[in-house]
């Protein structure tokens, strides 16, 4: 049983930060990092995941929920930059667990973090997807709602002359020509109106797989190149929000901020999920949704083994990236949720909510929805980038610890990076992209990177107590109380999750205990050193 959590010496991890024919490329300063966690903080979460919160947990209250979650990543953020200070090796949360808690915890969380970064690239990609459509709507082209939705969802849409049938208390919601009923709403219907309503079904998201692929060749070509193309688009969209917050202020409406935590009650959307909406719970859950829009930060960890001076810029990367964000998202939700309704979040502005909101009710700015919609497919882009690099870069260790297949490690002869293990993530994200639905892949994320951030948090006061004179050019502050705080602050969402989420996590790291005790247990280095 002891063989389950033997750890590995920070002395043997250092050893393998030296530079090799076998290693990373060392070509990321501190500025650099802060993009990269820039570029991975804001993008889906920000665009997509607010207005989601909005209409299903909490209102106008989601800017609360924006501040629970930041003060949880805040706490995570302490504990990575003092890891990230001490063990400048790539592999994140992967790396330090193993040096603190032993290989199998280790294993538990490398497996754990497929769940942020692959199926958080998949998240955003179909978010992605959602946006480009928009952008192709306003040249009059729209792909077929089969192409770039997956099997699991559809829609019920009433279209043209046949709104005016339908009940003024529906009717007078109706945008742009269309009207979308849920599905309750349309089993409410006389059997004469229900014949008039269009339902599509989705077969596979296209336009997701698309831009996998072209970011996939892009982090193949080299992370010089990468972060050079993520810092170009993290400028784009950084202004972007600003814009929409300095110009969407003064059309906020009172009236949607007039009930600011909403009462407590219950929602259910439209595939059948009851959530608990308003109140503390609603505010709760609303915390563990958004919280995806805090992910990326710790992202910037997984590149410690290509900065240049891990040392002192991996804590400037992790907790820059994280401030700036925060102040920038509780700013946004506000202006959001002023500017258009939650009810308008749940039917006709459910997808591009911005540039919806934008259109409807910032009249003069129509420009504004174009641009944002630009710099928003940007900005999802780098987010992708960002994640499916931090992914290669977790089983990039893992590989060279034995615990999973060499293929995962195996390093391009030209461009120093790790090529292959790029194709076998588009496959296995490509999957989740083209056929699951962006609501159930972004709660999967949420609670995967929750577990990981308690995690992290345990580690730094378990090495504090083991290793009290371990050289620290970052130190956590009131360690264990802000360790203590963090796990607290994250198992708090965790719980606002809810049991279905629970679920995928018990399932998801179930399999994981199988497969390392069916191979990774076997082929591990350390234990065959031991």
């Amino acid at each position: 049983m002891a063989d389950l959590f033997r750890k590995k010496s920070i002395e043997h991890l250092m050893k393998e930060a030296e530079p090799g024919e076998h290693t990373l490329k060392r070509t990321l300063g501190p500025w650099a990092l802060i993009a990269i966690g820039i570029g991975a903080i804001i993008g889906a979460g920000l665009f997509v995941q607010t207005a989601n919160a909005a209409a299903s947990h909490a209102g106008p209250a989601v800017t609360i929920a924006f501040v629970l979650a930041g003060l949880g990543c805040a706490f995570a953020g302490l504990c990575y930059a003092e890891f990230a200070s001490i063990i400048p090796i790539a592999g994140s949360a992967y790396t330090y667990s193993y040096a603190t808690m032993g290989e199998f915890v280790a294993w538990i969380i490398g497996w754990d973090l497929v769940l942020e970064y692959a199926i958080g690239a998949a998240t955003v990609s179909i978010a992605w997807s959602e946006y480009l459509n928009k952008l192709l709507s306003y040249f009059g082209v729209e792909i077929p709602y089969a192409w770039c939705h997956s099997p699991f969802e559809h829609i019920n849409a009433v279209l043209g002359s046949n709104i005016a049938k339908f009940p003024a208390e529906l009717a007078s919601t109706a945008k742009e020509g269309m009207l979308l009923l849920r599905d309750d709403q349309l089993a409410s219907l006389p059997a004469n109106l229900q014949g008039l309503v269009e339902t599509s079904q989705g077969m596979v998201n296209l336009p997701a797989l698309f831009i996998l692929l072209a970011l996939t060749l892009l982090l193949i070509r080299g992370m010089q190149e990468s972060a050079f193309i993520n810092g170009l688009i993290v400028v784009a969209k950084v202004s972007v929000v600003i814009l929409f917050i300095v110009l969407g202020w003064s059309y906020i409406n009172p009236a949607n901020h007039a009930e600011y935590i909403p009462a407590a009650t219950t929602f259910t959307t439209s595939d059948g999920v009851a959530h608990a909406f308003g109140g503390f719970w609603g505010i709760i859950g609303a915390a563990g949704v958004v919280f995806f829009a805090f992910i990326g930060f710790d992202a910037v960890s997984t590149t410690a083994q290509e900065a240049k001076n891990p040392g002192r810029d991996m804590p400037i990367g992790i907790l820059g990236s994280l401030a700036v964000c925060t102040v920038l998202y509780i700013l946004f939700a506000h202006v959001l949720t002023g500017v258009a309704s939650v009810e308008d979040f749940r039917t006709n502005g459910k997808e591009a909510s911005v540039a919806f909101a934008i259109q409807n009710y910032m009249p003069g700015y129509e420009w504004l929805a174009k641009g944002v919609t630009v710099a928003i497919l940007a900005g999802f882009s780098s987010v992708i980038l960002v994640m499916l690099m931090g992914q290669s870069r977790v089983f990039y260790s893992m590989s060279r610890d034995g615990l999973v297949p060499k293929v995962f490690s195996d390093i391009h002869p030209k461009f120093k990076t790790p090529h292959k293990s790029n194709w076998i993530f588009l496959a296995f994200v490509g999957a989740f992209a083209a056929f699951v639905p962006g609501s159930i892949v972004g709660e999967m994320t949420s609670i995967g990177t929750l577990f990981a951030f308690m995690l992290v948090c345990a580690g730094v006061w378990i090495l504090r107590v083991k290793h009290p004179n371990l050289p620290r050019k970052f130190k956590t502050p009131l360690v264990p109380l802000v360790p203590i705080l963090g796990i607290l602050a994250c198992g708090v969402m965790i719980y606002g999750l809810g049991w279905t989420n629970w679920m995928r996590l018990l399932v998801w790291l179930a399999i994981g205990v199988v497969v390392y005790f069916v191979y990774g247990i076997r082929n591990s280095k350390l234990g065959k050193s031991h």
